[in-house]
């Protein structure tokens, strides 16, 4: 459903640990835009919804309520640099056509 990246699960893990949030799920959103691309949102959810789906990834556990998980389906999340000293999370996914994958290397 959901895949954390390796550099992503650290840097959540380091960001639970900074505001005193260890433990808590991570909960992940998902809206579609009027142009069709997708809005993304997630923080620390401490109160959680009977329906909400759970999926563990990279040692991290994501909550993720019905209406987002269509738009979900397929992400990678990752934590990478944009620019020299930008890091960001972002977000891989097939249902957002304005969200293109990494181009593979020439082998």
């Amino acid at each position: 459903m959901i895949t954390v990246t390796p550099e992503a699960a650290k840097q959540i893990r380091e960001s639970a640990r900074q505001n005193r949030m260890e433990g808590m799920p991570l909960r992940v959103a998902a809206q579609r835009n009027a142009d069709g691309s997708i809005h993304y949102g997630m923080g620390f959810d401490d109160v959680g919804r009977e329906d909400d789906q759970r999926f563990n990834s990279e040692g991290i556990e994501l909550v993720v309520a019905p209406p987002s998980l269509p738009l979900l389906e397929g992400t990678t999340i990752d934590y990478v640099e944009l620019e020299p000293g930008s890091f960001e999370f972002i977000f891989i996914n097939p249902n957002d056509p304005n969200c293109q994958p990494p181009a593979e290397a020439d082998e």
